[in-house]
């Protein structure tokens, strides 16, 4: 069984940073796409960063670009999302997620062709 812990959430400033971790058990990092997705109160699921199955490749929502990276480490298989610059914008509950059929250098942008989901972690970006 599949499972993804997120943690690293909290409240923070406009301007501030924070550092997401989602820990994954029963899938391999380095062997699925690892994605970080977000959803505000009364707003769909975005995408926010995608990372592809070798690793070779990091893709961003363009709201996030040049503010947000995403990294992986594949001895403890966990991935990250370091978040820069945030704005009142970025509040939402991150969502990391598992995506074990696309391969290559591709991801997938849509959070319902992921196969896992953790329960998420909430960032609030105070004003």
């Amino acid at each position: 069984q599949v499972q993804l812990v997120e943690s690293g959430g909290g409240l923070v400033q406009t301007g501030g940073s924070l550092r997401l971790s989602c820990t994954v058990s029963g899938a391999t990092v380095n062997n699925v796409v690892m994605a970080w997705f977000r959803q505000a109160p009364g707003k769909e699921r975005d995408f926010v960063a995608a990372i592809t199955r070798g690793g070779e490749n990091t893709y961003y929502g363009d709201s996030v670009k040049g503010r947000f990276t995403m990294s992986r480490d594949n001895a403890k298989n966990t991935v990250y999302l370091e978040m820069k610059s945030l704005k009142h914008d970025d509040t939402a509950v991150y969502y990391c997620a598992v995506d074990s059929h696309t391969g290559g250098n591709l991801v997938v942008v849509s959070a319902p062709e992921y196969d896992y989901g953790g329960q998420g972690t909430q960032v609030t970006v105070s004003s």
